[in-house]
């Protein structure tokens, strides 16, 4: 039964006034062993996640516009743009990790009652507590990590260059000026001898 099944099967269920059977109670007992298994971190990383999903673009076209901002106020500007990020960050995380964490359980149930049988969930509980599960878990972790920094060391500077040729010409397209380029900076002076 596909999402879009069981949703038509609740819908139709409440209309009628009857209920979908339950799991039994030992795979109701294994369903509540891994959703609890998964509300450990989901929450936390589906919330930081989807509120900063749209904030690279939102940084990206702020920065641009910071260039049209009188120099000596660029400055304090950036810092006041970063402390509403921040809070924007903080407020928000909080709030939406409290309705992930609300809708992880009768989502999940529903979904492993849906798509598991009892001796499936066994296996997936037994996984899950493993110490092997555990490892590669953490293992995961520092592969993406390792994988990102050494993609980064490679593609950064590539990615930097492109990054600023797009904004120049988007700065071009909506005819503004583009920030000049840094100057290299100078070597430092030597001191006098006496």
């Amino acid at each position: 039964m596909t999402s879009r099944n069981l949703g038509l099967a609740l819908a139709l269920a409440l209309a009628t006034g009857t209920a979908l059977a339950d799991p039994s109670p030992a795979k109701k007992a294994l369903i509540d062993k891994i959703v609890a298994l998964q509300q450990q971190g989901m929450a936390d990383s589906m919330a930081a996640s989807i509120v900063q999903q749209p904030l690279p673009q939102l940084t990206q076209g702020g920065r641009a516009a910071l260039q049209q901002v009188p120099a000596e106020k660029r400055d304090a500007t950036a810092k006041a743009m970063d402390a509403e990020l921040k809070k924007f960050i903080e407020e928000n995380v909080p709030y939406l990790k409290d309705k992930i964490a609300k809708a992880i359980g009768p989502t999940a149930s529903a979904l492993l009652d849906e798509r598991f049988n009892e001796d499936e969930l066994k296996q997936v509980v037994a996984w899950a507590e493993s110490p092997v599960s555990q490892k590669f878990g953490l293992a995961s972790v520092e592969l993406q990590k390792a994988v990102a920094q050494k993609v980064m060391a490679e593609a950064g500077p590539t990615l930097e260059g492109r990054l600023k040729a797009l904004q120049a010409t988007l700065a071009k397209q909506l005819g503004l000026q583009p920030p000049p380029p840094a100057a290299a900076p100078k070597p430092a002076a030597s001191a006098p001898k006496k």
